[in-house]
C-alpha cells in the first residue's frame, strides 16, 4: 500500500509541473504544443494503448486457452507497426497544415471542408459514445485490482482509480497525461519482463509439459478454434488506425523527422510488453496448476502471481504497474473525449468567441463528466475487461480507421464518402455485437470479429460513395498536394 501511496505522489506532482508548464491556451492543454520528444511519444502511445487489458485480460485469455490467445498480440504488433509507417509521418503533417488541427474531428473538419460541420459531429458521438465504453473498462479494471489486493470494495478502487487519474488529467491536461504516461510506461516494462522470468524460473517441470497436463489445445496455435477465429485475433491490428487516444500522439511529436525514433522506441517497447502479456498468462496457467493455487477469475492472474512470488515491496510495486497501466489508458481517453466536447461540441456550437481560459476550464469539466459516466457503466462488475475494450477497438478502428487512411492517401476521397465511411462502420459494429442475430445458434460476435466486416463495409463506402458524388473542391486537393511535398 505503501508503494501505491507513493506512486499516486508521483503522478499528481506530474499533473501539478505539467498545470505550470503548459496549459495557457487549449492547444496546449488538449495537444502540448506539438512539442513532444520521441520517447515521450512513443510511450505515451504505448501506455495509453496498452491499458489494464495488457497486464490482466490477455495474460487471463491466455491462462484460459494458451496459444490460440496470442494472435491477439501478433495482430497488435503488426498493426502498430504499419499505423507508425503509414498513419503517423503524414497525420503530424496534415492536421497541422490543416488549420493546426487538435482533435480528430477537427481534422476531419478541416480535411473534407465540412462548413456545415456533419462530420465533426458524427466523429464526435463516436468518440464520446465508445471512449465512454472504453473508459469503464479501465475503471473495472481498477475495482477489480483494489478488491483483490487489498480486501477494499470493488467501488473504492473505482473511485480512487479514477480520482487520481481525473486530479492529474484535470490540472495538467495533455502535457499531465504524456508524462505521466512515459513514466507508467517504464514502469510496464519492468513488470511485464519480471513476473513472467520469475514465474517460468519457479516452475517445477517444463513448461510444456505442465500445459499439456491442464489442456492440450493449450500449445496449439490453433486451438479449439477455427481459421475465422484466428482472423478475428490478427484483425486486432486494424484497429490501430482509428483510435484517437493514440493517434493524437503522432500528431504532438516535436517534429516529423523525430518519427522513426519514435517508432523504433514505440515498436521496442511493445514487442517487450506482448511478449511479457502472452508469457505471464501461459506460465501463471502452469504455476496454478502445479502448485494448486485457485484462480477465480483468470484477468487477476497478474495479480495472484505479484502477491504469491514476491516480496511486499515488489509486489506494492508490480501492483502499481497494473495500476500505471489503467491510469496511462484512462487518461488519455479522459482527454480525448473532453476535447471533442470542448472543441467539437462547445466551441463550434455554442461558444465560438470563447477564449482561451473559457475553453480550458470547460475542458475540464468535460474530463470530470466522462468520468462519472464511466464509473456509472462500471458498476456491472461482472464487466470483461477483455471484452470492454474489444467492443470500443472495434468501434473506433472501424468508424475511423479506413477514414483516417484514405484522408491521408487518396485525393480523391469526398466529405459525402468520409460521413458514409464513418456512419457504416460504426453501425456495421454495433449491428454485430447488439443485433439480435446469429447463424446456427451462435452470435454474429462469435463467428468473426465485429472489427472485420466493419472495416471493410467502411471502406467499400468511402470509395462508392466518393465515386459517386462530386469531386473535392480546389482547395482541399491543394491542401493535399501540400502535404505531400512536405513529406
Amino acid at each position: 500500500m505503501i508503494s501505491l501511496a507513493g506512486y499516486f505522489i508521483v503522478m499528481l506532482g506530474i499533473g501539478f509541473y505539467a498545470f505550470k508548464k503548459s496549459t495557457g491556451d487549449l492547444s496546449g492543454y488538449m495537444l502540448g504544443g506539438r512539442s513532444l520528444s520521441p520517447a515521450v511519444v512513443a510511450l505515451s502511445a504505448g501506455a495509453s494503448d496498452m491499458s489494464g487489458w495488457i497486464m490482466m485480460g490477455l495474460p487471463g485469455a491466455m491462462f484460459i486457452t494458451g496459444f490460440s490467445s496470442a494472435w491477439i498480440a501478433v495482430g497488435l504488433i503488426i498493426g502498430a507497426w504499419l499505423n507508425y509507417i503509414f498513419v503517423a509521418p503524414r497525420l503530424r503533417v496534415y492536421t497541422e497544415k490543416a488549420d493546426d488541427s487538435i482533435t480528430i474531428p477537427d481534422y476531419f473538419a478541416n480535411r473534407f471542408a465540412d462548413s456545415r460541420n456533419i462530420l465533426r459531429i458524427i466523429s464526435a458521438f463516436v468518440i464520446i459514445i465508445f471512449f465512454t465504453i472504453y473508459t469503464s473498462s479501465g475503471v473495472v479494471a481498477g475495482g477489480k485490482l483494489f478488491e483483490s489486493s487489498f480486501g477494499l470494495s470493488y467501488e473504492v478502487g473505482m473511485y480512487v482509480t479514477t480520482g487520481v487519474v481525473v486530479l492529474y488529467t484535470l490540472f495538467g491536461g495533455f502535457l499531465a497525461v504524456s508524462l505521466t504516461d512515459f513514466v507508467q510506461g517504464c514502469i510496464m516494462f519492468v513488470a511485464l519482463v519480471l513476473v513472467p522470468v520469475v514465474t517460468f524460473s519457479l516452475l517445477d517441470q517444463p513448461l510444456q509439459t505442465t500445459l499439456t497436463e491442464i489442456n492440450p489445445e493449450m500449445l496449439s496455435w490453433l486451438g479449439t478454434g477455427s481459421i475465422l477465429g484466428i482472423i478475428s485475433a490478427l484483425a486486432w491490428g486494424l484497429g490501430y488506425f482509428g483510435q484517437p487516444h493514440i493517434i493524437v500522439r503522432f500528431m504532438s511529436l516535436r517534429s516529423v523527422k523525430d518519427m522513426p525514433t519514435a517508432r523504433r522506441i514505440g515498436m521496442s517497447w511493445m514487442i517487450v510488453a506482448a511478449m511479457g502479456a502472452v508469457a505471464t498468462g501461459l506460465c501463471g496457467a502452469a504455476y496454478a496448476y502445479e502448485k494448486g493455487i485457485a484462480v477465480a477469475d483468470p484477468e487477476t492472474i497478474f495479480l495472484i502471481l505479484s502477491q504469491v512470488l514476491f516480496h511486499p515491496l515488489v509486489a506494492g510495486f508490480l501492483l502499481a504497474a497494473i495500476l500505471a497501466a489503467i491510469m496511462s489508458t484512462i487518461s488519455s481517453q479522459l482527454l480525448v473525449s473532453s476535447s471533442s466536447l470542448t472543441e467539437d461540441f462547445y466551441k463550434t456550437f455554442i461558444r465560438q468567441n470563447a477564449g482561451n481560459k473559457e475553453l480550458v476550464f470547460v475542458g475540464r469539466l468535460s474530463v470530470v463528466a466522462v468520468a462519472l459516466c464511466a464509473i456509472y457503466l462500471a458498476y456491472n462488475r461482472d464487466s470483461s475487461i477483455l471484452d470492454l475494450v474489444s467492443n470500443a477497438w472495434a468501434g473506433f478502428g472501424a468508424a475511423f480507421g479506413p477514414l483516417i487512411l484514405f484522408s491521408l492517401y487518396w485525393k480523391r476521397m469526398n466529405l459525402a464518402g468520409a460521413i458514409a465511411g464513418m456512419v457504416v462502420g460504426a453501425a456495421t459494429v454495433l449491428f454485430w455485437i447488439y443485433a439480435p442475430v446469429t447463424i446456427n445458434g451462435v452470435a454474429l460476435s462469435s463467428i468473426i470479429y465485429e472489427i472485420v466486416p466493419g472495416f471493410i463495409l467502411a471502406s467499400l463506402a468511402i470509395v462508392l460513395v466518393s465515386l459517386l458524388s462530386t469531386q473535392p473542391n480546389k482547395t482541399i486537393t491543394e491542401l493535399f498536394d501540400q502535404v505531400q511535398k512536405s513529406l
